[in-house]
């Protein structure tokens, strides 16, 4: 995405926000791993939304309808020598010239500058409670400004939170940020091919874990969150990361992997025999869950509501436990008691974007909310099998099964942007012997 497509995005902000009103964002902090090495540096969501800086110590200011320029970024100096050892920065020259902000200075002159501004401000839009530190010094400069009121110095008079504008914002999806998220899932779903053609008995979970690292950064993508590698019963266990277990002929194999380009996301999940072909078992609950996965990216649809694809996907996974004797009953009390929550304790999707659990109301009040043109959800249902369940034949233990795709609501069909991805039992058989 180019300058023009945040530039938008803060018009827009501000618009909403309307003159008397102040907008203040920091950008994420440096997190120390152990003892003096940091985690690589991420940008927080937010902040990259409305200005694409990619620097730590850094605080943007919107403020419509100021005259010496409404978008201020506070940022790093210029530094030869902590350059040497970390890396370029931008400078308050280069956030002006390559960022887009009409005004710009150093993060050392904020306390003389930013009072200022906010003393001029009738409302303060800020998501309290993000950054504690941050929280201390805004409200350090309000009640400075407070302080001096009888020398005839104002202040703001309300916070508004700004997740409220913003988090709306970035549940519609623009083109520039549709092409991305495209990108993403095109370079997962070829890691995950990749997964296919290089599995087999005897490898471990982390070798394959080591295909869509590769996979990713040779395409300059990066994990978009720690990739789910679960072979036999640990496809079971909904968050397992461990990756460290053999993986066995006879068993399926699990992978919940996607990576994230220019701080965007893509999230996929596929099951697949370890052996390359599915037994009976194994391919009697795959083709329930890809059923219902079908039947619930159906109602990805305008007018429908955030619940409606979960609804399929349960009344088909109902339906197929029913017919396969994992569950005894009629569905629709089947369903209504919930008994499918033994197999299937997860909803069958989220809001993705600048985050893999995406911002974004899910309600209206106390109404599922209904979906419309730029939206972007996962669709993810699955069977989970644990070893021991009694009541269930042995043939079913062990056995986790999830399909999941990123689906674009669009004004007409769904947009399966992971499409690439192999799903069909018979394609990922031919897949995995042909390697």
């Amino acid at each position: 995405m180019n300058t023009k497509d945040f530039a938008r995005r803060r018009r827009q902000l501000m618009r909403m926000i309307g003159k008397g009103g102040i907008a203040i964002l920091p950008a994420a902090p440096t997190r120390v791993r152990n003892r003096d090495t940091e985690y690589a540096y991420r940008q927080d969501s937010d902040f990259h939304y409305l200005t694409s800086f990619p620097e730590p110590e850094a605080v943007a200011v919107l403020m419509p309808g100021r005259p010496h320029g409404e978008y201020v970024l506070f940022c790093r100096d210029r530094d030869p020598e902590r350059e040497t050892w970390d890396g370029y920065r931008a400078g308050p020259e280069g956030a002006v010239r390559d960022y887009g902000a009409d005004d710009a200075f150093p993060i050392s002159d904020i306390d003389d500058i930013l009072p200022g501004m906010l003393e001029h401000s009738e409302r303060v839009y800020y998501t309290m409670g993000l950054n504690a530190e941050f929280d201390q010094r805004l409200l350090g400069w309000v009640n400075q400004l407070r302080a001096a009121a009888k020398a005839g110095v104002t202040s703001p008079t309300e916070f508004v939170d700004l997740d409220h504008l913003l988090h709306d914002m970035r549940l519609f999806k623009s083109r520039a940020e549709i092409a991305v998220m495209r990108k993403a899932a095109r370079i997962a779903a070829a890691a995950h091919r990749r997964a296919m053609q290089a599995c087999r008995p005897g490898l471990w979970e982390y070798e394959i874990e080591a295909e869509f690292l590769h996979e990713f950064r040779r395409h300059n993508a990066t994990t978009s969150y720690q990739p789910i590698v679960g072979g036999g019963a640990n496809g079971c266990i909904l968050h397992y990361v461990e990756n460290k277990d053999q993986l066995k002929e006879g068993e399926l194999l699990l992978i919940d992997a996607g990576c994230e380009v220019e701080c965007y996301a893509s999230d996929i999940t596929r099951t697949f025999p370890v052996s390359g072909r599915f037994s009976p078992e194994q391919r009697a609950l795959y083709e329930v869950v890809l059923e219902a996965q079908l039947a619930a990216i159906d109602q990805a649809r305008p007018g429908n509501h955030w619940d409606d694809p979960h609804d399929a996907a349960v009344r088909v996974l109902t339906r197929g436990l029913v017919k396969l004797g994992l569950l005894k009953g009629r569905v629709p009390t089947l369903i209504k008691e919930g008994a499918y929550r033994r197999f299937y304790m997860h909803r069958t999707g989220h809001w993705l974007g600048l985050d893999v659990h995406d911002v974004g109301d899910y309600k209206v009040g106390e109404v599922w909310r209904l979906l419309e043109p730029g939206m972007v959800m996962t669709i993810e249902p699955g069977l989970y099998i644990a070893p021991g369940s009694k009541g269930v034949a042995k043939k079913w233990w062990g056995t986790g099964i999830r399909i999941e795709d990123d689906v674009l609501v669009t004004p007409e069909d769904p947009d399966v942007l992971s499409a690439g991805a192999p799903k069909d039992p018979d394609e990922i058989e031919r897949l995995m012997q042909a390697a």
